[in-house]
């Protein structure tokens, strides 16, 4: 693969990710009554509701900042660890979304991964 190819599949690899996260994260900031719904199932307070769509949000936006993408594709996939066990114990029906997702900002992680083998 040419390296215009590889860069432009990558650009659509993080806009494909970041769009969900940022929806879910200003619909989770502006109170959405299914997000604050949601929040209340899990019973972590709705300050919970807000600091996941902070972190969403960032993270997504990170993803586009030079020298920080592996670290909001890390944050992306740690928050959607929380979301499939969220979907396992009280949600349902599917976590596969989230999985998919969690796997996508995996896939963004392991390509800004640091070169360096540590000694």
């Amino acid at each position: 693969m040419n390296p215009s190819m590889k860069k432009y599949s990558l650009l659509f690899l993080k806009i494909i990710v970041a769009l969900p996260f940022l929806g879910a994260g200003i619909a989770k900031i502006s109170g959405v009554e299914t997000m604050v719904d949601t929040f209340e199932t899990i019973g972590f307070g709705q300050w919970f509701r807000y600091l996941t769509g902070i972190i969403e949000i960032a993270s997504a936006i990170l993803l586009f900042v030079p020298n920080k993408q592996l670290y909001g594709a890390l944050l992306l996939v740690c928050t959607m660890i929380g979301a499939v066990g969220a979907h396992l114990l009280w949600l349902g029906p599917s976590a596969v979304p989230a999985l998919i997702l969690g796997a996508l900002a995996g896939i963004i992680g392991f390509i800004y991964r640091p070169n360096k083998i540590a000694s």
